[in-house]
C-alpha cells in the first residue's frame, strides 16, 4: 500500500499543470509532449475561477486565506503557485493523513476531522489557489455550528477518492489488514465529506481493487471479475486501439463526476496495466479532471508495477515523508 500511496502522489503531480484543461490544443501548446514534472503556467485558458466565488461566513470557513483574491479573475491557473513535482491540495491532505496515522500510531475519524479542520484553517499550510467544492461546503457548515461529523455534503466528484491510498498505507503500517475493516474505514472517511451513493460505492470498489492487486491479482483480472458499475472489459477491448483522447473525451467524459470519471480512470489502468509511467502521462494529457483520475491510476499500478525512482526523486512531498518516517521504526520511503 505504500506503493499505492506513492503512485497516487506521483500521478497527481504529473497531471497538476494540465489539470482541468478541456481544450487539448491549448494543453499541447502550453506543455507539449511532456514526460516529466512541470510547473503550471498562467494564463490557464479553461479556468473558470473568474466565475467562481467563495466568501467565508466566519473564521471557521476561511480556508482560502491569501488565495481568495485570485477568485473572480480570468485566466488564473488553479494551482498557479505549485512548483514542478508538487501536489494539489487534496493530495497534500492525503500526505497529512498518512503522516498523522504513522506518527500517532492510530486512526480515529473524529480526531482526523479535527486535524483536517486545523490544517485547512491555518494560514500558509497550503498555497494552492483552488479548493474543491466539498471543502467549501464542509467549512461553510462548520462555520454555521455543525459538528465535524455533520459537515459533509452530497458530493459526487472523483476527488472523493483522493485520501484513500494514504489511509490504506497508514493502516497497513499499523498492521490493520482485515479487508472488511479497511473497506468500512475507507467508506466512513469518504462519507464524512462526500455523502453521496456514487462516492460511497466508488470508495468501496476502489478499496477492493487495491486490496486485490496488493494480494497479487493482476489489475486486468481484478477489473474482469469485480462487479463495478460501468466497467466492461469487452468494451475496453473494443476501445483499446482508439486514441486515448477519443476514449476519454468522446466515449467517456473527461469531467469529474462519478461514476463515469472512475470508469475512465480504470480504463487507463486496464490499458496500461504494465507501464506505470505511460499510464499516468497519457492520463495527464487527456486533460479534464486528470489529477483525481491519476489517484486511481497511479495507486492501482503503483502496487503492480512499482513506482519508478525517477518520479520519486523530484516529488516534493517525499522530503516531508522521509523526515517523519525516520522517527518510525521499520518504515522507510
Amino acid at each position: 500500500m505504500q506503493n499505492a500511496f506513492l503512485g497516487s502522489l506521483v500521478g497527481d503531480a504529473i497531471a497538476m499543470p494540465a489539470h482541468w484543461y478541456y481544450d487539448r490544443n491549448a494543453l499541447d501548446r502550453d506543455y507539449g509532449d511532456f514526460d516529466s514534472y512541470l510547473a503550471p503556467r498562467n494564463p490557464h485558458p479553461d479556468s473558470i475561477l473568474w466565475r467562481s466565488k467563495y466568501e467565508p461566513i466566519g473564521p471557521k470557513a476561511d480556508i482560502l486565506h491569501d488565495q481568495a483574491k485570485f477568485w473572480g479573475q480570468r485566466g488564473v491557473h488553479y494551482h498557479q503557485f505549485l512548483q514542478a513535482g508538487e501536489n494539489t491540495l487534496n493530495l497534500k491532505l492525503s500526505v497529512e493523513l498518512y503522516r498523522w496515522i504513522i506518527l500517532r500510531g492510530s486512526f480515529d475519524l473524529d480526531e482526523w476531522l479535527s486535524r483536517y479542520a486545523e490544517v485547512m484553517l491555518t494560514p500558509g499550510w497550503h498555497h494552492d489557489t483552488y479548493a474543491e467544492e466539498y471543502h467549501r461546503n464542509f467549512f461553510a457548515h462548520y462555520a454555521r455550528g455543525k459538528s465535524l461529523r455533520s459537515c459533509g455534503s452530497a458530493d459526487l466528484h472523483i476527488g472523493a477518492l483522493s485520501l484513500i491510498p494514504g489511509l490504506l498505507a497508514g493502516l497497513e503500517a499499523l498492521e490493520i489488514t482485515d479487508p472488511a475493516t479497511l473497506i468500512e474505514l475507507a467508506v466512513a472517511l469518504v462519507r464524512a465529506t462526500h455523502d453521496h451513493e456514487h462516492s460511497l460505492r466508488a470508495a468501496a470498489d476502489f478499496t477492493r481493487i487495491l486490496l486485490h492487486v496488493a494480494d497479487g491479482v493482476p489489475i486486468r483480472k481484478v477489473l474482469a471479475e469485480l462487479p463495478i458499475p460501468g466497467v466492461s472489459v469487452s468494451k475496453f477491448m473494443n476501445w483499446v486501439d482508439l486514441p486515448d483522447r477519443v476514449v476519454v473525451g468522446e466515449k467517456l467524459s473527461t469531467a469529474c463526476y462519478l461514476p463515469e470519471s472512475f470508469v475512465a480512470s480504470l480504463y487507463f489502468a486496464w490499458k496500461y496495466h504494465d507501464d506505470f509511467s505511460l499510464a499516468l502521462l497519457q492520463n495527464a494529457k487527456v486533460g479534464g479532471d486528470n489529477c483525481h483520475r491519476a489517484v486511481v491510476v497511479g495507486s492501482s499500478l503503483g502496487i503492480g508495477c512499482g513506482v519508478p525512482r525517477k518520479w520519486l526523486r523530484e516529488l516534493v512531498s517525499m522530503e516531508d515523508l522521509r523526515c517523519d518516517l525516520r522517527t518510525v521504526k521499520g518504515l522507510s520511503l
